[in-house]
């Protein structure tokens, strides 16, 4: 369909484009030497071990964002389970993610070596849920049925900033226990009662009143570095959860990757997905978010361009509405039913807007280049990037060079030369 569509553009797109230099962006590696062997001490660390019973069912809650070593993590975690006696078993704490099916949630789980065989521990997914409490303004919390039937509850979760809100507890355990537990139709309630940037508040208060009411032994905490490595293990007991958890995040915000740069004309994005950002590509590094919520300003970018979704997405392009352009072959692989079906929940149908969509790489550059107000092409400022998780090393126009020279925290690796784009026979 889109193929077929031809668009006049005045003056045409046939205009040279900057050349382009690699740039390594400085980071300190924080990452763990053994990420099993700090998940089993963690299991030994104070009112955590003593909180698992032998013979008790243990649900382990894992969710669907692509952490760093979470096979690793979560089978270090079955196993010291079943070292004290437990009976462990996995369940997917993901929301609407996966399409918001059984199938398409065992599938993400089997993409991260969450399997059985390979974990050690049965998997038990289901959509079905049971309310256990109510808000009180009448907004129901939900929780996965499995999970309900069980013993004890942990859950394993990234710890990060969330990027469509701000305070002191955003993306991390809590979340997942009032949203990625609750399956599609707790998250569907708690996204359609509560405006997200009230989030920040409201999970915390909703996690409060739900934990009298479950059998939560604790949470393993992961935090992540500028390298996507696994840089903190911590496991966080029921009653210091919300405590720890904000130390944790503030952690998260010191480590991760960001771009050495205030001012971007057009950002390029080889690749957006799901196990990349909850958004598709992460706000917290673009400084793009749509929905106007203060805390993402920086760095302040004119026109993003995306080229592919990753492999490991499945189609799933939420978020894609933050962007500008893309190309006709990202949009070929957009997978509309999950994506939708995560939209849907979050109620917030712009992250699903398509963009203007060109036939290749060097049109969607071209477009967003042209339609710059008052700056030669040639003068552009551009920064390109795989994605919004691998930032260590990127690629930046000439007339950004000078700005690199000045920066310690920057160095050039590779001299500017004629950008490498795919054209749409590629």
């Amino acid at each position: 369909m889109l193929d077929d569509i031809e668009i006049n553009i005045p003056g045409g797109l046939g205009f040279a484009l900057p050349r382009m230099a690699r740039v390594r962006q400085i980071f300190q590696d924080h990452g763990l030497p053994d990420v099993a062997a700090a998940v089993t001490e963690q299991l030994n660390a104070p009112g955590i071990g003593e909180s698992v019973k032998p013979g008790a069912t243990i649900a382990v809650g894992v969710g669907s964002r692509g952490v760093a070593n979470i096979g690793t993590a979560v089978k270090a975690l079955v196993a010291g389970l079943k070292a004290r006696g437990a009976e462990p078993f996995i369940f997917p704490a993901m929301g609407s993610h996966g399409g918001g099916t059984v199938d398409g949630q065992l599938g993400v789980l089997k993409g991260y070596g969450i399997t059985e065989d390979q974990i050690g521990a049965p998997v038990r997914a289901t959509m079905d849920t049971v309310i256990v409490d109510t808000m009180p303004d009448g907004t129901p919390i939900h929780m996965d049925r499995y999970a309900h039937q069980s013993d004890g509850v942990v859950l394993i979760n990234r710890v990060k900033p969330h990027t469509n809100f701000r305070g002191d507890i955003e993306s991390g355990v809590t979340k997942m226990m009032t949203i990625g537990m609750g399956k599609i139709a707790g998250a569907s309630a708690i996204h359609g009662t509560y405006p997200m940037p009230d989030f920040g508040v409201m999970l915390p208060r909703i996690a409060k009143t739900l934990m009298p009411h479950i059998p939560f032994l604790f949470g393993i905490g992961l935090v992540e570095d500028a390298f996507d490595n696994t840089a903190v293990v911590e496991a966080m007991p029921a009653d210091q959860l919300f405590e720890r958890e904000a130390v944790l995040q503030a952690r998260a915000k010191q480590l991760m990757a960001r771009l050495y740069f205030t001012e971007i004309d057009v950002l390029i994005i080889d690749e957006i997905g799901k196990e990349i950002s909850g958004s598709g590509f992460d706000p917290n590094v673009t400084g793009r978010n749509i929905r106007g919520i203060a805390g993402f300003e920086l760095p302040k970018v004119k026109k993003i361009v995306l080229f592919d979704v990753s492999d490991a997405t499945k189609g799933n392009a939420t978020g894609i509405g933050s962007a500008d352009v893309i190309t006709r072959r990202l949009f070929s692989r957009i997978d509309f039913p999950v994506t939708y079906a995560n939209i849907v929940t979050s109620t917030y149908l712009e992250g699903a807007r398509v963009p203007i969509a060109m036939k290749d790489e060097g049109e969607a550059v071209r477009l967003a280049v042209k339609t710059l107000n008052a700056v030669a092409p040639l003068d552009a400022r551009i920064v390109r990037i795989r994605n919004t998780l691998e930032l260590s090393e990127i690629m930046v126009s000439e007339s950004m060079l000078d700005e690199v020279r000045a920066d310690d925290r920057l160095e050039i690796i590779a001299e500017a030369a004629e950008m490498a784009l795919q054209s749409a026979a590629a």
